[in-house]
Formats: structure tokens, sequence, C-alpha cells
């Protein structure tokens, strides 16, 4: 796997963690949080949104969804 999509589904991994143990985050919080711009943490949300994993209760809020997920290292 090339080195960027390796960082890729890293963070978006971590993402995904992040708004698991918050609960409910800003698209700010983390932006904030993995120091990169807002269009990033959109392309990994859109990626996490499509695969049923996180949802959007409100705009700009986001939370996970109950799909069972299985987390390898």
């Amino acid at each position: 796997m090339k080195y960027s999509t390796d960082r890729m589904l890293t963070r978006i991994k971590s993402v995904y963690m992040f708004i698991s143990e918050k609960g409910t985050v800003s698209t700010q919080e983390l932006v904030d949080e993995f120091g990169t711009t807002s269009r990033t943490i959109q392309r990994d949300l859109n990626v996490l949104a499509y695969n049923g994993l996180v949802e959007s209760p409100s705009r700009g809020k986001w939370t996970t969804t109950d799909k069972k997920v299985k987390i390898t290292s």
C-alpha cells in the first residue's frame, strides 16, 4: 500500500475512534484535534458516513452509528 493511502486510512481510523470516545463532536473539533484542514476532515467523514460508521444528527456535528466495528492495529 502506498504511504499516503496508509496515512489516510490511519487518520480515518483515528477520527472514528475520537468520535467514538467523545460521543458527538463538531467538524471544527476534529480539525483542531488532527491539525488538518476542514476539507480533509470532511473527506474522512464522507468515507466513514459512506460506510455507515458515522452520521450527522445536525449540521456540523458527528456521532458514530450502532454498526459493529472490529478495530485492528
